[in-house]
């Protein structure tokens, strides 16, 4: 008898992954699956033929993306993850997870949650410190709080969208030599890429601790968080980001839960000077995450930004959003800020790529850019190690940048 995973698995989709996603059949409705190799398994539809799932978990699993898996908290998401890598690797199991689940060619994928609030962090000491030194060539690189803190903004939650959703150029006021600024497309449209983090759970009085932040930790994907490096250079200051960056930030849509990545959790690079108590993770497991990262413009790889060079850690970040009292609710959602190492190759802006437009970078032998044109697209993948030598892969996150309105 063969298992799901001997019938279906593909490297990168295995047993060992089994991401989340909101889907729907060509003119069926939206559900919520998970995948196996090219399967995309109907949740509800398996926990029907195979029973196993207590009431409350089942509930939650009924509905149409991960609203209410993310609201039901950490022992809901285990026991459902435990259920699906037994009904998946079960001997004689192949056939009923083959009726319940649909190709992956032949479904639509939808935003898989609802985004409650939009955290975007400054997490890569080599982004960082790029940028510093575009900006403030006479000056150290990181400002005084860099290294005490991750520093973050609070985004536009309605301006995350799924992979492959295309958008227009954005608009707003440009810098000009003259000190007048002009209004119109921005001229210098660049990516950022990044991770994102889904949370779930509730801790409505806020300060969840870095030891506590796991229970909160709902899945990964890949983020792309567009910056309009114009318009937000005239705007920023003294209050940060705005429509800069609020007209695009492209997620991937298949989830990778948080479990499925222990194979890749490694120590974070070294850390000083000394941590405030709510930040130091000294004696903790180590949140540091072994993924590698690829940036491709129009079918050609750029650049290979690895997240394992990122200074703060996830729980880091989500002890720093909360220790005010903010709360966390389900669905709360936050990248890490442009992913860059220390080498040219993985930058994961054009802004550090091309240093601000003044060394353009090769994306083919014959051709080269600075930032964006109208139609080209941007894929970003990423892929991390599983256990006993497997792969997890993220799929990938896409879009296409159309002439402006």
């Amino acid at each position: 008898m063969t298992t799901a995973a001997d019938r279906f698995a593909i490297k990168g989709f295995g047993p060992e992954n089994l991401p989340y996603a909101s889907f729907s059949p060509v003119d069926g409705k939206p559900r919520l699956g998970a995948r196996l190799g090219n399967q995309a398994i109907d949740l509800s539809a398996l926990a029907d033929a195979t029973g196993g799932l207590d009431r409350s978990v089942r509930a939650a699993i009924s509905t149409s993306n991960l609203d209410a898996l993310l609201a039901a908290g950490c022992e809901a998401w285990t026991a459902l993850r435990a259920w699906l890598v037994d009904a998946v690797t079960t001997a004689g199991g192949d056939g009923i997870v083959a009726d319940s689940s649909y190709p992956v060619d032949d479904i639509l994928l939808h935003m898989p949650f609802t985004v409650a609030d939009y955290v975007d962090y400054y997490a890569s000491e080599h982004h960082a410190s790029n940028v510093g030194k575009i900006f403030r060539p006479d000056e150290a690189p990181l400002l005084p709080n860099w290294k005490h803190l991750p520093v973050g903004y609070h985004g536009r939650s309605g301006s995350v969208i799924p992979s492959g959703q295309d958008f227009p150029r954005p608009k707003g006021l440009r810098p000009e030599q003259n000190g007048s600024p002009s209004f119109g497309p921005s001229r210098r449209l660049d990516i950022e890429a990044e991770m994102g983090f889904i949370l779930g759970g509730s801790a409505p009085a806020g300060e969840v601790s870095v030891a506590a932040a796991a229970q909160h930790l709902f899945g990964v994907v890949l983020f792309n968080d567009w910056s309009a490096r114009d318009i937000q250079a005239y705007e920023y200051v003294p209050l940060g980001p705005y429509l800069g960056k609020s007209f695009a930030s492209t997620i991937s849509l298949w989830v990778v839960p948080f479990e499925a990545l222990s194979a890749a959790r490694i120590t974070p690079p070294a850390r000083g000077p000394a941590l405030a108590p709510y930040l130091n993770d000294e004696g903790e497991e180590p949140w540091g995450l072994d993924i590698t990262m690829e940036v491709i413009v129009d079918g050609h790889t750029v650049s290979r930004p690895p997240v394992s060079a990122l200074y703060w850690t996830a729980p880091q970040m989500i002890a720093h959003m909360t220790v005010n009292g903010a709360p966390l609710r389900p669905g709360d959602f936050f990248g890490s800020g442009t992913v860059s190492g220390p080498e040219k190759g993985q930058r994961g802006s054009f802004l550090e790529l091309s240093w601000a437009g003044k060394e353009p970078f090769a994306v083919t032998p014959d051709t080269e850019m600075s930032f964006l044109t109208d139609g080209q697209t941007v894929t970003i993948r990423g892929t991390a190690p599983g256990p006993g030598g497997s792969t997890i892969d993220f799929g990938e996150c896409t879009a296409t940048v159309l002439p402006a309105t």
